[in-house]
């Protein structure tokens, strides 16, 4: 396997096009398009925290949200071969991931009209998988038991969204995608893409404000 340091520099027609749109990751994904599986490695430590908080904003569940992004990796590996660099490679991936995220919530929904009682429990996490993170240690435990809560409810206002309002909130206003980027991503034009965030944002402080009151 060939080491990250040692991966090949030299340009090819998907690098060159990503570079065009300032697309960073483009060495390595023409490495990896070249079988060099350790590049693709890479792109997974440069984007999973990223592509996890895109699925957990959409889901509200952090395991779950986990899972969704492994296999959406998954995906995205059996897929290089395809990717052109028409986009950046991080648009494309976060492509995956909503898709995989919209699958997710229609197969948990389907579960909830046929099972009785409450959704599945989480799924705890297999020990090493390469989202788990440390949880930071200088936080004393009330301010995360409060700042889980906090969270908590503000997640609770973004589920309360339709499915359309979240994806076009988490990609701008959470992960900061731009209106084009968000426009390739869910084949909107941007004008669409523009009045739908401003309906929304309105929706969702509607709902801030009668949970936290005066946002002011």
């Amino acid at each position: 396997m060939t080491g990250v340091n040692a991966l090949p520099q030299n340009p090819d027609p998907v690098g060159a096009q990503n570079r065009t749109i300032g697309d960073d990751d483009a060495g390595f994904v023409a490495s990896c398009q070249r079988g060099e599986t350790e590049a693709f490695s890479v792109l997974v430590r440069r984007h999973q925290k990223k592509m996890l908080n895109i699925a957990y904003r959409m889901i509200g569940d952090y395991d779950e949200a986990c899972d969704v992004v492994q296999e959406a990796f998954l995906s995205a590996y059996r897929a290089i071969g395809k990717f052109r660099g028409d986009a950046r490679f991080s648009t494309w991936l976060c492509g995956i991931v909503l898709n995989h995220s919209r699958s997710h919530i229609k197969r948990k929904t389907a579960r909830s009209r046929h099972e009785a009682g409450s959704l599945d429990d989480p799924v705890k996490s297999e020990g090493g998988s390469f989202l788990n993170e440390p949880r930071s240690q200088e936080e004393s435990v009330v301010e995360r038991l409060e700042k889980r809560e906090r969270d908590a409810k503000v997640q609770e206002c973004i589920g309360s969204l339709d499915g359309e309002q979240r994806e076009v909130l988490v990609l701008r206003d959470i992960q900061g995608f731009s209106y084009e980027e968000i426009g390739m991503m869910l084949k909107l034009p941007q004008g669409t893409v523009r009045s739908r965030l401003f309906r929304t944002r309105n929706a969702l402080k509607d709902r801030l404000l009668r949970v936290f009151g005066d946002l002011k």
